[in-house]
Parts: C-alpha cells; structure tokens; sequence
C-alpha cells in the first residue's frame, strides 16, 4: 500500500480517493463487504461538484443487503462495522491521517430527519470490498443549507459549497422548508432565511 504525504488537517482529493480504495482493498482481502453512505465535502468532489481539501470522510449510513450497494437498504452508521473499523485504522497508519479520517459523527441528522427520497437517489460505486454509496446533488443542497445555517450562516464553508452546488430557486426552497423542519427555533429560523438570501443573490 502506497503511503500518503501528510500535510494540514485537511486532505487532497486525490489522497482522501487512495484512502477509500484502499479501504475497499483491505476489506477484499479479508473476505468482507460494507456498505457506506457519504455525505459532506467528499461526496461533493466525487460528484464532481467542489476540488478543496476536504479534512475527513462522512459517513452518514452504512447499507445491508444487495451486496452492500444498489438495492442495499440504508441504516444508521452507529456504530460501524467492525472490519471496516479496523481498515480505516490501518489506511489512518499507512497514509499518515488522521484516525478519525474516515467517520460516522454525521449520522446523528438520523435523529432528525434525512431529505426525502434520500436513500433512491444515493449514487453506487465498487472498490473492491467496499460499496461506497454518494449522496445526489439534490441531497447535498438540503444538507448544506442546513449545515449554512445551523452553523456560522453565510460566512461557512458550508455556505461556500452550498453556492458550489449551484441550487436552483426551486431547490432552495425545497431544502429551507425541509431545514426549517429540522429546527423550529426563531434564530435559526432567521439565519437560514439570511443564507437563503444570500444564496439568491451571489449565484
């Protein structure tokens, strides 16, 4: 296995891409098969949509069944399985990250809620043994916008890849009648009409 060059916290696309396969690598050599779905700025650069360093990789579900991959049926990724544990602490060592490069801190939005139809628009890809389920455009603006706004508003990162996105009208107010579900509260509520508008504006 090739060993990555270690820079700042966060990390190139190119490295975070030889991370997973070589995850995918490690679970094929013991014979195993995971399922996970992503979200965040990794999915965003393999959607193509964002080239920045991302600093770790969200795992938002883990899948059962159909292979791990199209067809799977999603879950909560608390905790993750096992195998795939103990590949993302062997590429960690093996490529100088992080230990906690890869993780499922995300899945906690499913105490709230994920946007609708979520789980029939996740994009499948194979590396070796592991099924790595992207989640759609569509899903990543919903995400975003509540991320925006449930952090520093218009000054985040997230708001920064909301615009990368590229969210039509129709989109946005999807995606802020769904964050406004997530969080009732008057200044939420405020912040994320305040993201919405700038949004409107800056693209």
């Amino acid at each position: 296995m090739h060993r990555g060059r270690r820079g700042s916290r966060g990390q190139t696309p190119a490295t975070i891409l030889m991370a997973i396969k070589a995850v995918g690598e490690l679970l094929a050599a013991e014979g195993e098969t995971v399922g996970i779905v992503v979200v965040g700025g990794t999915a965003m650069v393999l959607r193509g949509v964002a080239t920045r360093l991302t600093e770790d990789v969200d795992v938002i579900a883990t899948a059962k069944g159909a292979g791990g991959g199209q067809g799977a049926h999603i879950e909560r990724a608390d905790p993750l399985p096992k195998s795939l544990l103990r590949a993302i602490a062997r590429v960690a060592r093996d490529f100088d990250l992080p230990p906690d490069w890869m993780n499922s801190v995300v899945t906690a939005q499913w105490d709230l809620d994920l946007p609708p139809g979520f789980e029939g628009r996740i994009h499948w890809e194979q590396h070796g043994g592991l099924a790595l389920g992207v989640a759609d455009r569509v899903d990543l603006v919903f995400l975003k916008l509540y991320a925006a706004a449930d952090s520093e508003g218009p000054e985040s990162i997230h708001y920064q890849d909301l615009l990368a996105l590229r969210p039509s009208q129709e989109e946005l107010e999807a995606a802020a009648r769904w964050s406004r579900a997530q969080d009732t509260s008057p200044e939420f509520s405020r912040v994320l009409d305040e993201v919405v508008g700038h949004v409107s504006k800056d693209h």
